[in-house]
């Protein structure tokens, strides 16, 4: 059999993502932050909306009234702390059936070979084990596909999803991800133990690997008022993985979208450094504080004008 058309004109060092995320037409979550910088650094991006809604669900901005002592010299002193929510939003919900129709329309004009798989926000039981259809359909027409999995399912305590989703997660969709990246909520959720410490984000990750994905990055764990990245990468079976931290400056300020282009950095830098998980994940958090920072001065720019 002929290998899809598609595989044959792929960037030689990116590849083709299916991306299943939420989208808002105003602000910036899900597909809407994940697909521009993943088609910027050269990746055929093709996006599936779980959801689609007017704007974010949640905040509108924060302001600020104190920076640390290090942006200080690049951040105005005079801003002022305000929080604003959204009174409403309005949009779709994106069901399996809806989700398997498309894949099937995909399927019958062979445009089906994917390098890579994103999926993000997942608010039914149905959708997800609609999405594990996909994963296994994917891996039929290319079994080297890379599946990259953020959970999406709440942070700091505060649940996104239905509880149940929680055990399908852990059961059937860990086993058969390339790549975790939890925050240390999710992780928590996943694991059944406190993450309160490196060690045991370290242990997390060890936890997780026995279910399946050879790449765990938990993207944030809050200790002591300190916010640190732990990755683990196990290389091979049997063997320890290589473990590291890195240590994420603190930029006062709420952003919504930034797990989302977490995850989507970490799906670029680890495909071009494979066998290092590190460096990527280094690249991804510099690319990450960068966009957040120069964000944060354009605000303090507006205001201050």
């Amino acid at each position: 059999m002929a290998p899809p058309i598609l595989s044959l004109v792929l960037p030689s060092e990116t590849g083709r993502v299916l991306s299943i995320q939420s989208h808002t037409v105003q602000g910036y979550v899900g597909n809407k932050s994940a697909v521009f910088p993943l088609q910027l650094l050269g990746y055929d991006v093709d996006p599936i909306n779980s959801v689609q809604f007017s704007n974010h669900t949640d905040k509108l901005l924060l302001f600020f009234h104190s920076v640390s002592r290090a942006l200080k010299p690049i951040i105005h002193n005079r801003m002022r702390c305000c929080v604003c929510r959204y009174p409403t939003f309005k949009g779709q919900v994106l069901n399996g059936q809806q989700l398997w129709e498309l894949i099937e329309g995909l399927e019958g004009n062979d445009l089906l070979y994917y390098t890579h798989l994103l999926t993000g926000y997942i608010g039914s039981v149905s959708f997800l084990d609609t999405v594990l259809e996909v994963v296994s359909k994917l891996r039929s027409v290319n079994p080297k596909l890379i599946y990259v999995c953020d959970l999406v399912m709440g942070d700091e305590g505060k649940l996104y999803v239905p509880q149940e989703l929680i055990s399908v997660y852990r059961e059937r969709v860990v086993p058969v991800t390339s790549m975790l990246t939890p925050n240390q909520f999710e992780a928590e959720l996943l694991t059944g133990f406190r993450i309160q410490s490196e060690n045991d984000g370290r242990k997390a990750c060890n936890f997780l690997h026995e279910a399946g994905p050879s790449k765990v990055v938990i993207t944030s764990i809050n200790i002591d008022g300190n916010l640190l990245l732990v990755g683990s990468h196990a290389k091979e079976k049997g063997k320890p993985p290589k473990q590291f931290k890195i240590v994420i400056p603190k930029i006062p300020a709420y952003f919504t979208g930034t797990g989302d282009l977490m995850t989507a950095l970490l799906l670029v830098w680890s495909n071009k450094y494979p066998d290092n998980l590190e460096i990527a994940a280094e690249l991804a958090v510099s690319s990450l504080q960068i966009f957040k920072l120069l964000t944060f001065m354009m605000i303090d720019e507006a205001i201050n004008f």
